[in-house]
């Protein structure tokens, strides 16, 4: 079969040179391989996306010159296949509520930092902090009859246990220049979020079930997503999910050396076309040509 590649924008915003580098690439590969490019739009943060962001990162795509093999896939139209994998993972006993608010999370970690540093993600995130873990179901079941928020964590010790170490196929280069098999390290994220009362999926969920559901075999993206790859493969491997390789590339900064924003308007691929760039120069800015 040949190989799938997908680009996956996220409609809260609109799209800047970080975004064509990434498709481009994606693009430019895919056609190499003689494989196929998809088109994804992670549309789960319904609170940010927005119809007039969609629309506009078609309308920029065609104006690069992509083209992507059909259907679209909208995350907000899959939700039920995040469930479905939810039940999966709960079955397995590898799932629980947790029902403090993030007020409450901040005050628990500010409390175990009076005794030193609390570990954070790769994000900068503090780890989850507290022991809903332990909560009997009954107590469980009591908050859940009013209808509190809750968050549904991936219990990462006991997912641990299941899965054993494992490792990745990075043909990119991450952060700090890493390749080659990666040792995975889910446990550098604590127990991290899978999905939550409002919302039935996590992006860390969302993107290994639409990876698998669509196919993809070779994923390339940011190196800002590079540690993310470790909760992936953890949740690849609890759900018996194909494992792409991985790809990761360097990121276009700004004149200040930080990651492109949505909100920077130099940088953004609606104003540069506004001011007569073409797409032959955006090859160039992103450093393709």
């Amino acid at each position: 079969m040949p190989p799938v590649f997908r680009f996956a924008p996220s409609p809260n915003g609109y799209l800047h040179l970080g975004h064509a580098l990434s498709a481009l690439l994606n693009a430019d590969k895919a056609k190499a391989a003689g494989g196929r490019l998809l088109l994804r739009i992670e549309d789960i943060d319904e609170t940010r996306c927005r119809p007039e962001y969609e629309t506009a990162i078609y309308d920029d795509l065609a104006w690069l010159g992509l083209k992507f093999a059909p259907p679209v896939r909208r995350q907000s139209e899959h939700y039920d296949d995040y469930r479905t994998a939810l039940v999966r993972l709960d079955a397995l006993g590898l799932i629980y509520p947790s029902f403090e608010s993030r007020a409450e999370i901040a005050a628990l970690v500010a409390e175990r930092e009076t005794n030193g540093p609390w570990p954070r993600d790769p994000d900068g995130a503090p780890l989850y902090p507290g022991n809903a873990r332990a909560m009997a179901p009954a107590e469980q079941a009591r908050r859940h009859a009013p209808g509190q928020p809750y968050a549904l964590r991936l219990d990462m010790l006991a997912a641990l246990e299941r899965t054993g170490p494992l490792t990745w196929n990075e043909i990119g280069e991450g952060p700090a220049g890493e390749t080659g098999v990666i040792a995975d390290d889910p446990a550098a994220w604590g127990d991290v979020i899978l999905a939550r009362k409002e919302t039935p999926t996590s992006y860390h969920l969302a993107v290994v079930v639409d990876d698998a559901s669509q196919g993809i075999t070779d994923v390339v993206r940011g190196c800002d997503l590079f540690h993310a790859t470790s909760v992936h493969r953890l949740l690849q491997a609890l759900l018996n999910l194909p494992q792409p390789r991985y790809q990761h590339h360097r990121l276009v900064l700004d004149r200040d050396g930080h990651k492109l924003s949505k909100s920077t308007n130099a940088t953004g691929l609606r104003e540069l076309r506004a001011q007569g760039v073409s797409v032959a120069d955006i090859r160039k800015m992103v450093g393709l040509d």
